[in-house]
């Protein structure tokens, strides 16, 4: 990994968009699934972050944004790993924007609450895109607007939680 960033050059923006929706019966579901949704949401997070903020902080800048999700805020039946492991991630990126905001790294957590109109939900739901409608769906260029809005903001006014969702989620 140090191998490839040095042969990217410096980075500006840096962004951690790891999970899965990690979901079973509580009293059924083997530890390692569990162990799974939290290597991959918070260590697979922590791994990251410290490879990126290396090369951020010696320069005093950068932005590190994690991607979570309303399982970041509360939990669901059944949703326990996934839960566990965003929730772990949103912690994580509270305490480092408090460590190296100091430093001039503007560090912040993105909620992503709803369904994203990508490949996957295309391929694996055509009826629930059909019923949901494209303004039921989190759009990409949409999201990525969002990172780069957050990305671009003076320091004097920095976002460090940002929360999306359609006008029609339900929350």
């Amino acid at each position: 990994m140090i191998e490839l960033a040095e042969r990217a050059g410096q980075i500006e923006l840096a962004i951690y968009n790891a999970g899965n929706n990690y979901s079973g019966n509580f009293l059924e579901m083997e530890v390692s699934l569990f162990e799974q949704a939290r290597r991959v949401g918070t260590l697979g997070g922590f791994l990251f972050a410290q490879e990126v903020l290396h090369r951020m902080a010696p320069r005093n800048r950068g932005t590190l944004i994690f991607t979570g999700a309303s399982a970041s805020l509360r939990g669901k039946p059944g949703l326990a790993p996934f839960t566990a492991a965003k929730a772990g991630l949103r912690a994580m990126s509270q305490s480092l924007a408090r460590e190296f905001q100091p430093q001039g790294i503007h560090i912040a957590h993105v909620v992503i609450d709803g369904i994203i109109n990508g490949d996957r939900i295309r391929n694996r739901a055509p009826a629930l895109v059909e019923q949901l409608g494209e303004d039921g769906m989190l759009q990409l260029d949409d999201i990525a607007s969002a990172y780069m809005f957050l990305h671009q903001q003076p320091r004097s006014a920095w976002t460090h939680e940002l929360d999306l969702r359609t006008f029609q989620e339900n929350f």
